[in-house]
């Protein structure tokens, strides 16, 4: 199985490496679109700017390589953080830009209104109330606590696939899985042990 962290120059690649590699996986991290697209799993972890980082993958044509190996070869993937949010539709960050298109959803900034005295970005460990029938969260507690540290999110209406949701001033989507779709908004690999456990369960699905 060839597990592959998609390198677009947008994310602390290392630290998700590492936490796989102390799980006993091999992983290559790799920029080159036709490996990307042969690969077996995909991990595409990023932060920053949403804009900055689909014209990273979009010049480089890596997002065509992403959507090659999930759409046309069903291969899974997991996105992390700013990775997650790529996945989606639009990205409102500086300005509105498509997204892979992959999640059936839109991300936005957190709303003003909905955050009282509570800052943003969203910084720190918060837990994440996970669906009972959630391949992600297997063997982890239905109110766990993770990583976060963003300013955006994807709400949960309507959407289809939501593993995990999340209250900061407003409910929002922590985590996503449907069919090989994987995605969390905080950082599993800084989660401590229930993170770990994440990764785990995402790469034995």
């Amino acid at each position: 199985m060839s597990v592959i962290i998609v390198d677009c120059g947008i994310g602390n690649l290392w630290s998700v490496r590492s936490a796989l590699r102390y799980l006993g996986y091999d992983v290559i991290v790799s920029s080159d679109p036709k490996e990307i697209a042969q690969a077996d799993v995909l991990i595409l972890p990023g932060v920053g700017s949403f804009r900055k980082a689909m014209e990273a993958l979009r010049t480089s044509h890596i997002d065509e390589a992403i959507v090659e190996a999930v759409k046309g070869r069903g291969r899974k993937i997991l996105g992390i953080c700013l990775g997650m949010q790529l996945l989606a539709n639009f990205g409102a960050e500086d300005g509105e830009t498509a997204g892979l298109g992959l999640i059936p959803a839109n991300v936005e900034r957190f709303a003003v209104e909905a955050m009282g005295r509570l800052k943003v970005p969203h910084i720190g460990f918060n837990q994440v109330r996970s669906e009972s029938r959630s391949f992600l969260f297997k063997g982890i507690s239905s109110s766990a606590y993770f990583y976060f540290v963003h300013s955006f999110r994807l709400l949960a209406d309507g959407l289809p696939g939501h593993a995990g949701l999340c209250d900061y001033g407003e409910t929002f989507l922590a985590a996503y899985e449907n069919e090989n779709i994987f995605a969390s908004q905080f950082h599993p690999e800084k989660s401590q042990t229930n993170g770990l456990k994440l990764l785990k369960n995402f790469l034995e699905y």
